[in-house]
């Protein structure tokens, strides 16, 4: 009889484990579908989070408006007779309005001088036709001459960028190196990737295959003076 008993008592401790398991499954299963849940919607937020964060750090310009776009067919302009290139950019009331013309159809994120700087780049790289000066001397045109005309060598190209970037707060400096001249922008914010020295960006509206931030490479090893 004891013997019988004891081979109860194991069964019955048996079926009271076998509950016991089952119940303890059931409950991890219902525990660990809401861990799994709970995962799933952290890495969602994390997800948004770094969108929201880290994607706007570089941002570019959606659009690139044409001259047409900006400029008023009537615009007019005066010569200036200079050797001094500074007094060729230009700063009023009607570059200010184009500049901001520009940033405005670009799309770019309110207040991000890197977008708007690329902005105001593809715009005068995109629109701007590369004509030689007269073999005989250096002709340079103000901002407004070559928005007019829509053309010009790398000197035109660099004041134009340069007088735009200026009027929407950006400043600027000429790079002269032998037979060139392009333009850097001093654009704190702006990710190392693009800074050559310092805060001040590269940008060579001339160069055919040139990016915002980019230079050709027969300029890169050149000496520089800055303006």
């Amino acid at each position: 009889m004891k013997k019988d008993n004891f081979w109860e008592d194991i069964e019955d401790f048996a079926e009271d484990a076998e509950d016991e398991i089952e119940d303890t499954w059931t409950k991890f299963k219902k525990s660990g579908f809401k861990y799994i849940i709970a995962g799933f919607l952290i890495f969602v937020f994390l997800v948004s989070l770094v969108s929201y964060y880290i994607i706007p750090l570089d941002p570019s310009p959606q659009n690139i408006p044409k001259i047409k776009d900006v400029v008023y067919s009537n615009m007019k302009y005066s010569r200036i007779n200079s050797s001094n290139y500074k007094e060729y950019i230009i700063v009023d009331s009607e570059i200010k309005g184009i500049a901001d013309r520009i940033v405005s159809e670009s799309n770019c994120p309110s207040g991000s001088k890197t977008c708007q700087a690329k902005a105001i780049f593809y715009f005068v790289k995109q629109n701007f036709n590369y004509i030689s000066d007269p073999k005989a001397f250096e002709y340079i045109k103000t901002a407004k001459e070559s928005l007019v005309n829509q053309g010009g060598d790398c000197d035109d190209a660099s004041v134009l960028l340069s007088t735009l970037l200026e009027a929407i707060g950006i400043r600027t400096r000429l790079v002269f190196v032998p037979g060139h001249v392009y333009v850097q922008a001093e654009i704190p914010e702006a990710r190392a990737k693009y800074k050559e020295t310092q805060n001040w960006i590269s940008m060579d509206a001339t160069c055919q295959y040139c990016e915002f931030g980019e230079i050709a490479y027969s300029s890169s090893n050149q000496e520089k003076h800055y303006l």
